[in-house]
């Protein structure tokens, strides 16, 4: 994945950007957000609107991938759940593409020559949305955990209507493909590779079983309580389908709890009563909760690794990637395998 590029992505390029996909007339506001993945303002025009610009980090996505994350938050927005739509241009379009010629290595590839002058065309892929604010939604109540699992009830019956088979596949070949991926790539401190070859290797090969003949869908990928904001006199908001991928339905409700759910199981009930209201839940597959939050570190290690040569990254994580730091990470997934089991 190409990191450095993004540095070729000033306020000025993307508000030029913005204007001419968009027809628009920008009063020259450009408030960074922070992210570590992609690129992401808050602009306003001339008339006071405020908008969100998303500039998507080079290589991650391809295309077809970039519009199937487009299209669930369109299914959802067609099904009536609290979500944040992309904006289309004139021809209906919600996905744009920015060039931007540069001379010279970005630095992108170590293996590079710094004395490589050739003209390059980068490409970035964005879209622009409606700007939603709204407060965090902790919830204590059953009642407001009945509220959380309607909404990813709601989300499923539209994640349903259709697939998304350019995103990835949640399952444990996945993570075993992530796990090579770490080795291979050497960002495993040598001192800690072996440890965490064989652990991850054992506890997947483990818990493979379990995921036989489970039914999977579109689903958020990333359900988490931070993505979930409350409008004052509208309700929730699900945010950040960023994560887009297939996986058993039970991913984007285990996100949801504040611990494991042997230790919430209030909590886990109340947000499967509040699903079923819109959609049967297989019970049995709440036994995929503690191997799915197993793969979610694996995820989260490689997302970060994708990234590693990125400013804002290494700035807000100094010390990624150190022995310390493995030697914490292999302690959280020796932890985890323990849940496991």
């Amino acid at each position: 994945m190409q990191t450095r590029l993004f540095d070729l992505l000033t306020p000025q390029v993307a508000v030029q950007a913005l204007e001419q996909s968009y027809s628009l007339t920008l009063d020259g506001t450009v408030s960074p957000y922070p992210s570590y993945i992609n690129r992401v303002y808050g602009v306003r025009t001339d008339d006071g609107e405020e908008l969100i610009a998303k500039f998507y980090r080079p290589g991650r996505w391809r295309w077809e991938a970039l519009l199937e994350e487009h299209r669930f938050i369109e299914d959802c927005a067609r099904g009536d759940v609290p979500v944040v739509a992309p904006i289309a241009d004139s021809d209906g379009d919600t996905l744009q593409e920015l060039e931007v010629e540069t001379t010279g290595n970005p630095g992108d590839n170590p293996g590079d020559d710094p004395a490589d002058t050739r003209t390059r065309c980068e490409t970035f892929a964005f879209a622009l949305f409606p700007k939603r604010g709204g407060r965090n939604f902790d919830a204590e109540s059953d009642e407001q955990w009945f509220r959380l699992g309607a909404l990813a009830g709601r989300c499923h019956l539209a994640g349903g209507t259709r697939t998304a088979p350019n995103r990835p596949v949640l399952a444990p070949s996945t993570a075993a493909g992530y796990v090579a991926e770490l080795i291979e790539d050497g960002v495993v401190h040598p001192d800690c590779r072996e440890e965490f070859e064989e652990l991850c290797g054992t506890t997947i090969e483990a818990f493979a079983p379990m995921f036989d003949g489970v039914r999977y869908q579109r689903v958020h990928g990333d359900c988490h309580r931070g993505n979930i904001l409350e409008r004052p006199g509208e309700g929730l908001l699900l945010i950040d389908f960023d994560d887009t991928m297939s996986a058993p339905p039970v991913q984007d409700i285990w996100l949801l709890l504040p611990d494991h759910a042997e230790n919430c199981r209030r909590e886990l009930t109340m947000l499967l009563e509040g699903y079923e209201q819109f959609l049967p839940f297989d019970h049995a597959t709440t036994a995929l909760i503690e191997p799915l939050r197993f793969m979610r570190i694996i995820y989260f290690l490689t997302w970060q690794a994708r990234q590693r040569h990125d400013y804002w990254f290494q700035n807000a994580h100094p010390d990624w990637g150190s022995k310390a730091f493995w030697i914490t990470e292999i302690e959280d997934l020796r932890s985890q395998a323990g849940a496991v089991g």
